[in-house]
């Protein structure tokens, strides 16, 4: 009987039949980071590479007389939305935690990276007490808009959850951004390490008291943008792992063992985190040999088992370029993110020689995942049917006309609807946002490059967050 590991290698290999191997991974990871220099809010340092982008939302909290200043832009628009941003952070955080000792130089550009989110997620925490600001800009007249961020004048209205009005996903989200954070800095900035580990304890407590989903509290506001559609049951198991793992308190074992059995999911992205929990808890049972655990780890695994192909409970499709394909819109968040989890549960198998199964399949070893998360880390570096690579500045063909607002103007200003001739335009846009990763090609392995097909043109942080981690791990020699 065929292996699993050989279908998924010889599946790899008529994939990249004819391509040249191994992009360049260490370029990848260097500009994968200098993108979130492009989505900074804030005002600017003078070390900021990306020249073209200057100080934006200066004024950011003021209409609640606190200070909102800084963070990212989620996307290609000029709204700040903290649930996206915060799992965002979580993933850089969590990339740097496994894969900081394979980043080289770059592991202080990703540490720059973290902080940029932190000092504001903190920001947002602390301004005023029984409250957590979960975002500022009005998304609706923003929309309406095609302007710089340095330009806007569409209202940075604050929003913000509180006991009456709860958000339980989005601050147990909060909690895990500065949890994981605090680990990523207990080395080398101890007093910050402890100032963002006693507050995500406190924002834990919040998402755990106060119960209920964010967009049920602010509807239009994050809706249909950054709506929970999977609850907060998830980021409260996901918020928990964090804090568990920054801090050893067994109460928050007690506590993930109290939300009881999670959904089972063959997806992992800013909304849906039982998947990501699985595998983070999953390491105490490897890594640790602790029984207690023994669940998350066969909860991971059934995880991995829907996205391998050739397996009896794959639920995964993959394209004929050899991409994972799970909805329209964004579909580059989803194979980031699932690679990510691919390539660090793959780690923690290689460190434990563990192997497991998929149903009545073969055996799967740490090549097995390895070999599907190299595919898509090729793939989006341009061994596809096109030949393209899906990181802006990165090969000789990538996008040039990507859904992204700052990055497809001039810089002067031009008024809310002034930009929108440039939106229309077929020209490729003036500035060139280095690193970002857009939503990509669809099931057929076609990308149009059309600013105005925001579901594939546009880029977002949480697409490159996910990427920094298997970045690292390929620059450094990981392979199959």
């Amino acid at each position: 009987m065929t292996s699993l590991f050989f279908l998924v290698f010889l599946f790899s290999s008529l994939l990249t039949q004819n391509v040249d191997a191994n992009p360049n991974y260490i370029e990848a990871l260097s500009k994968s980071l200098l993108f979130f220099q492009g989505q900074r809010s804030g005002p600017l340092p003078t070390d900021q590479q990306l020249s073209w982008r200057a100080s934006s939302g200066l004024s950011d909290g003021s209409s609640a007389n606190v200070d909102l200043t800084g963070g990212y832009y989620d996307a290609g628009d000029n709204v700040k939305f903290n649930f996206p941003m915060a799992f965002t952070t979580t993933m850089l955080s969590w990339s740097t935690l496994e894969y900081g000792g394979q980043m080289g130089p770059e592991l202080q550009n990703a540490r720059v990276s973290i902080r940029w989110a932190t000092d504001y997620l903190l920001k947002c925490a602390t301004a005023t007490p029984g409250k957590l600001y979960v975002g500022v800009g009005d998304p609706n007249a923003d929309h309406k808009c095609w302007e710089r961020p340095e330009d806007m004048d569409t209202p940075r209205t604050v929003y913000s959850v509180s006991s009456s009005n709860p958000g339980s996903d989005v601050a147990a989200e909060t909690a895990a951004a500065l949890a994981s954070a605090s680990m990523v800095f207990k080395e080398v900035d101890s007093e910050y390490s402890l100032l963002l580990i006693t507050t995500a304890k406190n924002v834990m407590q919040f998402a755990i008291q106060y119960r209920g989903n964010y967009s049920d509290s602010l509807s239009s506001s994050v809706c249909p943008f950054y709506c929970s559609y999977s609850g907060y049951k998830d980021e409260l198991m996901w918020g928990a792992a964090w804090l568990l793992k920054a801090t050893d308190d067994l109460n928050y074992k007690n506590f993930i063992e109290s939300l009881g059995s999670g959904d089972q999911p063959d997806i992992f992205n800013w909304d849906s985190k039982y998947a990501g929990a699985y595998v983070l808890l999953s390491q105490r049972a490897l890594l640790n040999k602790d029984i207690n655990f023994e669940v998350y780890k066969q909860e991971a695994e059934s995880f991995i088992c829907k996205i391998l192909p050739n397996t009896p409970s794959s639920s995964t499709s993959y394209t004929q370029g050899g991409m994972i394909y799970k909805l329209p819109h964004s579909n580059l968040q989803y194979v980031t993110a699932i690679t990510f989890l691919l390539t660090t549960y793959a780690k923690y198998m290689k460190a434990t020689q563990h192997t497991f199964y998929c149903g009545n399949s073969d055996i799967v070893v740490a090549d097995t995942l390895i070999s599907v998360s190299k595919r898509q880390v090729d793939y989006i570096l341009g061994e596809n049917p096109k030949k393209m690579s899906y990181m802006v500045g990165f090969g000789s063909s990538f996008p040039m006309r990507i859904h992204h607002r700052a990055s497809s103007l001039p810089s002067k200003s031009l008024g809310c609807g002034g930009g929108f001739e440039y939106y229309e335009t077929q020209n490729p846009n003036p500035n060139i946002l280095t690193g970002a990763i857009v939503g990509g090609p669809d099931e057929n392995d076609e990308y149009p490059d059309k600013r105005d097909d925001y579901m594939h043109s546009e880029p977002t942080t949480y697409i490159n967050a996910a990427f920094v981690g298997p970045l690292a791990y390929f620059a450094s020699g990981g392979s199959a």
